[in-house]
């Protein structure tokens, strides 16, 4: 059975546009005016579009996958860091300001899946990006990029994520994703996330919140990613049981078969998902991959260290291709 809550039915202001002048206070880094972005809806087929970032005027460099439960704004500290390239951050199916899944994607071919539709994108706003940045399952799905549309992806990132990580390493992420789907208002939607996210700073939370969840019409609030799901279960906080085998573990073949330089950004604290056996694997099967450790960073990389990123996404472009 539902849960049953008191609404409130304050209106939380929202302008999504508006706070990019908190990211730059946060980290230090120059504003003297807003930064040219805009929002483009693609047409994926089956009546479906994806939503995408634009940043800059120019040919986007960059393209940047979100995680599982996030959207397109997770990256901006680090495309503002990485300013004045022109990128792109797309929503991912069933995430932010995208449409749901497709029926194949539902059908548990997941990254793979997703890849389609992300080929979908790239290939009218960035057909020549100089690398693929992959957070999380934005990460896994970059993989499956190179076997779904490998003239796409010249330069790889991976940001704290590899094909067959032993799923308890990413308990304390499922359980946050497969809670409630919708909280009868903001704070408390907030003190859930301050929760599972003891180290980040409750300014830049609120605002992952306001990017990542919509108020609903009676002032109750639901994750963007929670949307597809709300009116599918019979009982929203019983999560799903978490795989016992490892994650993803077909996507290791693919990942054993990329030839264009790839670079693992590994966070070193407990909340990673990443252990030193899985860096070793990737080396085994990639010998000449890149890893870049963040001391300070947690899975979340992005949101612990985005200027360090940016300026460790900006180095591994900038290298020539063996």
């Amino acid at each position: 059975m539902s849960r049953v809550c008191e609404v409130s039915a304050e209106r939380v202001e929202y302008d999504e546009f508006g706070l990019f002048h908190e990211n730059a206070a946060e980290y230090g880094l120059p504003y003297s005016e807003p930064p040219v972005v805009r929002r483009e809806l693609i047409d994926v087929g089956s009546g479906r579009k994806l939503s995408a970032l634009i940043w800059g005027t120019g040919e986007p460099e960059l393209v940047f996958l979100h995680g599982g439960s996030q959207n397109a704004h997770t990256w901006d500290t680090v495309a503002m860091a990485l300013r004045p390239r022109s990128l792109i951050a797309i929503d991912l199916p069933g995430h932010g300001h995208s449409d749901g899944p497709s029926e194949h994607q539902r059908s548990g071919h997941g990254p793979v899946a997703a890849a389609e539709d992300v080929a979908e994108v790239i290939r009218p706003l960035a057909p020549n990006a100089r690398c693929v940045i992959g957070m999380s399952y934005g990460g896994l799905i970059t993989i499956a990029l190179t076997q779904i549309a490998p003239d796409l992806v010249r330069k790889i990132v991976l940001v704290d994520v590899l094909p067959g990580l032993d799923p308890e390493q990413a308990r304390h992420i499922s359980d946050f994703v497969n809670g409630p789907a919708t909280f009868p208002d903001f704070e408390e939607l907030l003190a859930r996330t301050i929760q599972f996210n003891p180290t980040r700073t409750v300014s830049s939370l609120r605002r992952g919140i306001l990017h990542n969840a919509v108020q609903l019409d009676d002032g109750s609030w639901a994750w963007r990613h929670s949307r597809w799901r709300i009116h599918s279960q019979s009982d929203e906080t019983t999560p799903p049981t978490p795989p016992e085998s490892p994650m993803f573990e077909d996507l290791l073949d693919t990942l054993g078969r990329i030839e264009v330089p790839l670079l693992l950004a590994r966070g070193m604290r407990p909340d990673s998902v990443l252990r030193d056996d899985d860096e070793a694997e990737l080396l085994r099967r990639l010998p000449k991959a890149q890893v870049v450790h963040f001391e300070k960073a947690g899975h979340s990389i992005q949101g612990n260290m985005p200027v360090e990123l940016a300026a460790t996404i900006g180095a591994f472009v900038a290298q020539p291709a063996v």
